[in-house]
């Protein structure tokens, strides 16, 4: 069986796209949540919690992982503001997690991934395709982020490298960040988290002759962002 690491397995999209992988793939629930990653693996296949703060992950926590087949990087966060209202610190914590965690963990699986021909697979937004008023920090994380997987994809050819633009979906982030635009949590109008996990689970089994570089999905009505 081909193994996958999640991060921000513990709920959201991430919780979504493990049971979508669970399957067909041995689990590396990577989050900070340890009781809520034990839960889930509790109830997979093949599953295990891989409790980590990924801005400060080292060689040693990937210790013991030879061989990746899929690589997800599903954590992240978003401040939002104008730029005249956001502190230097707000950009650093976003950059930090959204970009170089997700950097610093890919180099430091690169051994792993080449050794399987991995697949890895970046949880975007449409903010990495359009920057919108408030959202200014988020969306740069995201087009550096998207920067990012176009790199990799020409820097590791053996591997493929698909970034996934997902509009709102229903989740507690997505709720907060109603609560930052002062509007009502409407998970109808937003995508589901399965729906995501579908997606991601159409790139990953599309063969190894088939490389979708990028997904865009979108919610049937509701904002675009």
């Amino acid at each position: 069986m081909k193994t996958a690491l999640i991060t921000g397995a513990s709920r959201g999209v991430g919780e979504a796209i493990a049971r979508a992988l669970a399957p067909t793939h041995r689990l590396i629930l990577g989050g900070r949540d340890r009781a809520a990653l034990d839960r889930l693996a509790a109830g997979l296949p093949d599953a295990r919690a891989w409790p980590v703060e990924l801005t400060e992950v080292t060689a040693a926590d990937v210790e013991g992982i030879d061989r990746l087949d899929v690589l997800v990087h599903s954590a992240g966060v978003v401040t939002l503001g104008s730029i005249a209202d956001t502190p230097a610190e707000v950009w650093r914590r976003t950059m930090e997690i959204n970009l170089v965690a997700v950097a610093e963990l890919t180099r430091l699986l690169l051994p792993a991934l080449r050794a399987a021909g991995g697949h890895v697979l970046l949880i975007n937004s449409g903010a990495g395709l359009r920057a919108n008023p408030a959202w200014v920090s988020y969306a740069a994380s995201k087009f550096a982020l998207r920067a990012f997987a176009d790199g990799l994809r020409l820097e590791e050819p053996s591997l493929r490298v698909t970034s996934v633009y997902p509009g709102r979906i229903a989740t507690d982030m997505q709720r907060g960040v109603r609560e930052q635009e002062g509007g009502e949590f409407e998970p109808s109008k937003y995508l589901e988290p399965d729906t995501v996990a579908r997606a991601v689970l159409a790139a990953v089994l599309a063969g190894p002759n088939a490389h979708l570089t990028e997904l865009t999905l979108r919610p049937s009505e509701g904002p675009v962002s």
